[in-house]
């Protein structure tokens, strides 16, 4: 079943624009660069409102197409000004004063102001908000607006992610007309507006004619995400020509097929999942590191990497990835050994092995990873059942928030995302008060060379405790056109911005 929307003034009328175009100048299209784009995605979003819910697919079709915020994140993972031109900070670090951009307006007029950044603000750190990264804005202690282009937010202790933190998906800005019906009809103040969503099957959205920035106004006039789940429908979408990209393509094993083809061109990079195999803490036997550690040591990282992701990615060894500041390589710190696996398992008193179900998403990266683990894990007596999870809505109902689960596997996909293991409750159940104590420093200080040594410190710790399994860091596989130029070729935070994207003559 499909659910259409009524297009919006704006979008009827770009795609109008095109399809006369295309009419009255049947000679001259031919030959002129392409305006419209077909992005494939693997998983469909379940709404459109990054600021309510968690799926990663929400802002890979919406952040920075449709919605944007106080500051953005761009292609090289730094900090930039977007809806905020400048900031400044107080030598405590707990105000920070926002001047705002004149000039912007949300897709169905409303114009940006301090009051709607005061309201986004409002909403996401409120009581009743359901906000997916609430913690963001926890140190908010008030929101003032002095004048309509003047923002200060007034913190209850430094908080030095906080610029950051205010430019991800979660933290966009929305309308105070609009937000209630962002899940399903989004409006913001980027360069592309909402145009339909046919469940099932697309996304559509049309450029933004008046865009506050004229300097960065898309060049695309029109872009469909469509959604294509099997890797091998995907490939086939690409070969006929029926998707322009795929950005995140599903099957490494498939990457090889489109060698030598003269349309399409294969893109390897670096993203920020970072596949883990996450244990109750508060579960028996999962509640004695010596259980988790030996279970570490039954995984050969390289072989899973063969066995599920055809070689690509890269092993780790906590929870952090090498594009991050600070990283360390701490895949030694219980690197592969069964027969000491074995050993410590009879420590822990389980000599004759144990039993356990994981529940794996049934994406191909979860699926394929269980099922090589599963194996490795009976070499030490250990017998692993594998529970297919629908993922999202099934495996966020059980295990994100019930943690009912014995063992899981999800790539986690936020960016400097080592803090989770601090929060209290969540998923993994693990507590630890000298990690939180080093997460606490963190945000005390702004100096990026005592981040990255304190995150150093958290990877470490976590590489003790083994609170999960850390298996490997998935690699950005694109495919797509190669006439279509501005793709981000490496993940920074998970996305398809489609601002600089256009099709080369």
């Amino acid at each position: 079943m499909r659910i259409r929307f009524p297009l919006s003034a704006v979008a009827t009328s770009a795609f109008l624009a095109t399809a006369v175009m295309a009419t009255i100048l049947p000679g001259e299209a031919a030959s002129a660069p392409k305006t419209s784009a077909t992005i494939g995605m693997a998983v469909e979003p379940t709404g459109l409102d990054p600021t309510i819910a968690a799926p990663v697919a929400i802002g890979q079709v919406t952040w920075q197409n449709i919605f944007e915020g106080l500051t953005t994140i761009d292609r090289n993972g730094e900090i930039k000004p977007q809806l905020a031109q400048s900031w400044d900070i107080s030598e405590d670090g707990l105000t920070y004063t926002f001047k705002l951009r004149e000039g912007v307006t949300f897709h169905d007029g409303e114009v940006f102001d301090s009051s709607v950044a005061r309201f986004t603000i409002e909403r996401a750190r409120g009581e009743d908000s359901v906000n997916p990264q609430k913690r963001y804005f926890a140190t908010i202690e008030s929101v003032e607006t002095p004048d309509p282009r003047t923002l200060v937010l007034k913190l209850s202790r430094p908080t030095g992610s906080l610029l950051y933190w205010l430019a991800w998906p979660s933290s966009s800005m929305v309308g105070t007309r609009s937000a209630d019906n962002n899940k399903t009809t989004p409006i913001g103040t980027g360069p592309f507006t909402f145009v339909r969503w046919a469940k099932g099957d697309k996304v559509e959205l049309a450029r933004n004619p008046n865009y506050w920035n004229p300097d960065a106004a898309a060049r695309l006039e029109t872009v469909a995400f469509r959604f294509v789940p099997d890797p091998q429908a995907q490939a086939a979408a690409l070969k006929a020509g029926d998707v322009d990209a795929f950005p995140e393509f599903g099957a490494p094993e498939l990457m090889h097929s489109f060698d030598g083809d003269e349309r399409l061109v294969t893109v390897i990079g670096n993203t920020e999942l970072k596949v883990v195999a996450g244990m109750n803490n508060d579960r028996k036997p999962f509640n004695d590191k010596r259980v988790r550690q030996a279970l570490m040591m039954a995984i050969d990282r390289n072989m899973i990497l063969e066995g599920a992701w055809s070689g690509y990615g890269t092993p780790i060894g906590s929870h952090y990835t090498p594009n991050d500041s600070g990283y360390l390589d701490l895949t030694d710190t219980y690197s592969y050994d069964p027969e000491k696996a074995k050993a410590l398992l009879a420590e822990a008193g389980f000599a004759d092995g144990l039993t356990f179900t994981i529940k794996a998403p049934q994406m191909a990266y979860a699926q394929r990873t269980s099922q090589i683990m599963q194996a490795m894990f009976a070499e030490i007596g250990v017998t692993m059942n594998i529970e297919t999870t629908e993922f999202p809505a099934k495996w966020v109902s059980d295990v994100l928030k019930a943690a009912d689960y014995d063992m899981t596997i999800v790539a986690h996909a936020e960016p400097m995302d080592i803090d989770i293991y601090a929060r209290d409750p969540y998923y993994f159940n693990y507590r630890n008060p000298a990690f939180n104590d080093v997460m606490d420093k963190v945000q005390q200080t702004s100096d990026a060379g005592e981040q990255a040594a304190l995150y150093g410190e958290a990877q470490k710790i976590l590489a003790e405790d083994v609170p999960a399994l850390y298996l490997f860091v998935m690699p950005k596989l694109g495919v797509w056109d190669r006439k279509l130029k501005g793709l981000w070729e490496n993940e920074s935070i998970p996305s398809n911005v489609l601002t600089e994207v256009y099709w080369e003559e």
